[in-house]
């Protein structure tokens, strides 16, 4: 779940960029989605539980692959399903307990789904462009820094 930032930092567009970006590391190398984040609109960055630091061809490989899931200009919408339903699909331990038992799924297009109560674009064209800044690892956490250049 990703929570809300309630200050003038907070940013629609690098919010739904962390949830490619996430799904993107789901996807190649199965590790599950960043365990920490924090989302501001000058860069951000999310740490995940992971063996090793990233190669600079596997920099390259997500940069590319959040970069064309944001150029396919897919929507972003919300969807509601009740816990027990959710629970199949999601990891819920992060929400917090006034969630109650309607968990909203913010999903984009077909390439991600995800438990959600932050505010995010319509589609992922208004996203621009994703760079990867920097990647460091430390006590088994891989940490991933990266902005909007075009902001």
């Amino acid at each position: 779940m990703n929570e809300i930032k309630s200050n003038k930092d907070y940013d629609p567009k690098m919010h739904s960029a962390e949830h490619i970006l996430n799904q993107t590391m789901v996807r190649m190398f199965n590790k599950g989605r960043s365990f920490s984040n924090h989302i501001e609109k000058k860069k951000s960055k999310c740490d995940y539980h992971f063996d090793r630091n990233l190669t600079e061809e596997e920099i390259k490989a997500i940069n590319e692959k959040v970069n064309e899931i944001i150029q396919k200009d897919l929507p972003v919408y919300e969807e509601f399903m009740n816990r027990a339903e959710a629970e199949k699909y999601f990891q819920l331990s992060r929400l917090p307990e006034e969630a109650g038992d309607t968990i909203r799924i913010i999903k984009i297009g077909d390439y991600d789904a995800c438990p959600c109560s932050g505010v995010h674009v319509k589609s992922t064209k208004e996203i621009g462009k994703f760079q990867i800044i920097s990647t460091s690892f430390e006590n088994r956490v891989l940490r991933i820094r990266f902005k909007l250049p075009n902001e």
